[in-house]
């Protein structure tokens, strides 16, 4: 049966001499993977350029209620990204995002909302021309509450540490190493008052920005099952510093 339906690539692997297998977060069907024939050949109708990280696609595609690899009838990029492909910050930024989206995105039944925010996020990445330096970590935080494990905002601008392995703000030291300590807790709870319109109005050093990202990979890591290891953020912060 066909399927029309917007899409965000998550993963594309080679497969054969001319083939690929894309994993594509679709609005109507979830997460899936699709093998498209010859995208290395010259004059291909799907080149591989359409296929890199959180482009955006139109698509008309077959799907087996079966499940597996799936294929696509149609595909077109839509929005064209103007910028994310050349300036270097958003492309690092792209990278990184797309690691943490495709270890943490399972579903392969529609999401629409978790669809529209990530959609709508690139979107606006790709659109700002200035004060980017704090997108990732606001689109980290802000998907937190699609994916289940968003932080209990009670206390969040009273109190001094803020537990990661729980996701709430406390009055007093956790046990243990999980948890955030002021300065981290306040610029923590800034980033969670925090939109994508007020954005270049949210100031952090390099020093407390690299902090704070390691500390939301680690809640990543323990809300979401098989995260993992994240590598692309140091490249990221070599960029931003």
């Amino acid at each position: 049966m066909l399927h029309k339906t917007r899409g965000i690539v998550l993963k594309t692997t080679d497969y054969g001499e001319s083939s690929v297998i894309v994993q594509i977060f679709t609005e109507k069907l979830g997460l899936q993977s699709y093998i498209i024939n010859g995208v290395k050949k010259p004059k291909a109708k799907i080149s591989r350029n359409m296929l890199q990280p959180l482009h955006l696609l139109d698509l008309v595609v077959y799907h087996k209620g079966t499940g597996g690899v799936q294929r696509i009838s149609e595909l077109k990029t839509s929005p064209v990204l103007q910028s994310i492909p050349y300036d270097v910050i958003k492309s690092s930024m792209a990278i990184f995002l797309n690691e943490v989206l495709y270890k943490s995105i399972r579903q392969q039944t529609e999401d629409p909302h978790l669809f529209d925010f990530v959609f709508s996020a690139i979107e606006w990445l790709d659109h700002q021309g200035a004060g980017l330096a704090n997108f990732h970590l606001l689109f980290l935080t802000q998907l937190t509450r699609y994916l289940g494990f968003y932080p209990d905002k009670y206390l969040y601008d009273t109190a001094d540490y803020f537990d990661l392995k729980d996701g709430v703000f406390k009055r007093y030291k956790p046990e243990g190493l999980l948890y955030l300590s002021p300065p981290h807790t306040q610029n923590f709870s800034r980033l969670l008052a925090c939109n994508f319109e007020n954005l270049p109005g949210l100031k952090f050093g390099n020093e407390d920005r690299r902090y704070l990202l390691g500390k939301i990979l680690e809640y990543y890591a323990l809300h979401v099952e098989g995260f993992g290891n994240i590598r692309s953020h140091e490249i990221l912060e070599e960029v931003l510093s």
